[in-house]
């Protein structure tokens, strides 16, 4: 929701902007849950078999080939949104950002997958960092990156805080643990495929509490004086869902 749409819609009458926000949250007719979490699942298993094949002295296009290689393995569809693999400094980027493509992977070293493939007529995203070789740095940005998001996801369900008040309570939580919020990053609507005819805007930009299922939760911290990052994302999922954890 940009800032000149922004301003005419805080002006519409409340039953206008209550037909919008149901809008926002809509699926289409053909969306299945068990499709979506098992397009998910796929997704996830993607990023891990990705994550397992990479090795010292690959660069961002070698792993955006294996990025491929895999999906066509599992018989993704199609992309829904570009894939990015950022290695070293690289991963404060966010996903707007050109990437250094002379960066090559290091002995401990810290790279993140964000893949959005089409399965099952689905969309999936899920991104994650890893760390190659040891680094107690790099292990710390991405353990603080998934505390973020399950406290804030944790803080969703409790609370059933806005959008917008997530990525406020997101950036709190990131601070306190030694790092910074790049709320550029700040999620988006997800679903059977295209969800962008419901909604194109960002979960961080919304005043109503996001459904479980169909908003992505995006964390993407730096290190306050490193050039480093970590990255994670996933579904907003309540407790008692059957979303495997």
């Amino acid at each position: 929701m940009g800032p000149c749409f922004y301003n005419t819609f805080t002006k519409l009458p409340k039953v206008f902007k209550l037909t919008y926000y149901r809008f926002m949250q809509e699926l289409g007719p053909h969306f299945s849950l068990d499709l979506f979490l098992k397009a998910r699942d796929y997704t996830i298993r993607a990023v891990h078999e990705v994550a397992s094949k990479v090795e010292i002295g690959m660069n961002e296009n070698d792993g955006h080939l294996l990025i491929d290689q895999t999906l066509e393995k599992l018989g993704s569809e199609k992309k829904w949104h570009p894939n990015k693999f950022r290695i070293g400094k690289n991963t404060i980027k966010s996903f707007r950002e050109k990437s250094d493509l002379s960066i090559t992977l290091q002995e401990n070293d810290i790279f993140f997958i964000d893949i959005g493939p089409v399965f099952f007529g689905h969309e999936g995203d899920f991104g994650k960092t890893f760390c190659i070789g040891e680094s107690d740095l790099f292990d710390n940005a991405i353990q603080s990156c998934e505390e973020v998001f399950q406290k804030t996801r944790s803080h969703w369900i409790k609370e059933k805080s806005s959008g917008e008040e997530l990525y406020n309570y997101a950036t709190r939580i990131a601070s306190e643990l030694g790092f910074e919020l790049n709320t550029s990053m700040n999620g988006h609507r997800i679903g059977d495929f295209p969800h962008a005819i419901h909604f194109k805007g960002k979960l961080g930009e919304i005043n109503i509490s996001p459904k479980e299922n169909i908003w992505i939760l995006e964390i993407l911290l730096k290190h306050p004086s490193n050039q480093y990052g970590a990255f994670f994302e996933d579904i907003l999922y309540s407790d008692s869902s059957s979303v495997s954890k």
